[in-house]
């Protein structure tokens, strides 16, 4: 086979490295995919995601389909004549068409050591369970989620202070290495993938209010949470009624102080939980800019000694 006519599949700015990866193997990239333009701002004008304003600053054919179920859809997908499909970040689950028509198949770059957290929000349940190694897999997609045959993988070691943020462009920067490392090779032949193991259900899409510190938990769990939930959906517990934004904390000594019961330590201000001492670094109550939490405190002399939650 001549280098494989390619569909690229992706949306937001840490699938870039991926399709630049694609772009740097000189195969024809006969369309990019990407959700379509979306309400944004105060003045709620459309725009377009980052993807997208890539694909089209790079002068490539851009198909944005508010669904892939349509016999429009699909009849684009077969003018397209694709040899192969690759997925970073798009958001749905691909029907059989985009799995079938490829004779290379569909797929997909993803940023966890599969078969461990697949589905929604992998990074933040590597932070969320405290993992020493994170990572990023190369799989062909089959009608699950994210049960297809591995292609390649590749792990790095975490340190144990990642936020979400920034190891998601971490891990898809490993994600980019697979592609220009594996996919040629997959491509020639050079490659059976090979099937994963059970695994655990699939992780389900983040909700606004998963970032709700409870204080009745130990602190090591509740500083990964503030770390997991950056920058969306936040962390977040109330205090005086209103919604208090935990930005940065760590986890200090042991205490008897309550759980959710601010208090006054040698290390500064802390709040009791179920084991440990949460200290809070920076906070953002609502309506107010961000500040570090000794300024909050001079600001606010009722925190002090206060119930959080």
């Amino acid at each position: 086979m001549d280098a494989p006519r390619t569909i690229f599949m992706g949306s937001p700015a840490a699938a870039i490295p991926v399709l630049d990866a694609l772009l740097s193997l000189n195969w024809p990239v006969v369309g990019v995919y990407t959700a379509p333009d979306r309400p944004a701002g105060r003045g709620r004008r459309l725009e377009a995601c980052a993807v997208k304003r890539r694909a089209l600053d790079l002068g490539l054919d851009v198909i944005d389909p508010p669904s892939l179920r349509t016999p429009e859809a699909v009849e684009v997908l077969h003018a397209l004549e694709p040899d192969l499909v690759l997925l970073a970040a798009y958001g749905k689950l691909l029907p059989s068409d985009f799995l079938e028509a490829p004779a290379l198949g569909a797929l997909n770059v993803h940023p966890s050591l599969l078969p461990k957290y697949r589905g929604a929000a992998p990074v933040q349940a590597t932070i969320l369970s405290g993992d020493a190694e994170a990572g990023a897999s190369l799989i062909v997609m089959d009608d699950g989620v994210d049960t297809g045959p591995l292609v390649a993988q590749r792990a790095v070691p975490l340190r144990g202070d990642e936020r979400a943020g920034a190891l998601t462009e971490r891990l898809f920067l490993l994600c980019a290495d697979l592609v220009r490392d594996a996919l040629p090779r997959y491509a020639a032949g050079e490659i059976a993938p090979a099937p994963q193991g059970a695994g655990e259900p699939p992780l389900k899409r983040l909700k606004k209010d998963a970032g709700r510190l409870d204080w009745t938990r130990p602190a090591v769990e509740l500083e990964r949470q503030v770390r997991a939930y950056d920058p969306w959906p936040g962390a977040y517990t109330e205090w005086a009624g209103r919604r208090l934004q935990v930005l940065d904390a760590r986890v200090g000594a042991a205490s008897d102080a309550s759980p959710g019961a601010v208090v006054v330590g040698p290390d500064g201000p802390g709040v009791g939980t179920a084991d440990g001492t949460l200290l809070p670094r920076r906070v953002k109550l609502e309506g107010r800019p961000a500040t570090a939490v000794e300024d909050f405190v001079r600001g606010h002399a009722a925190f002090v000694g206060s119930t959080l939650g």
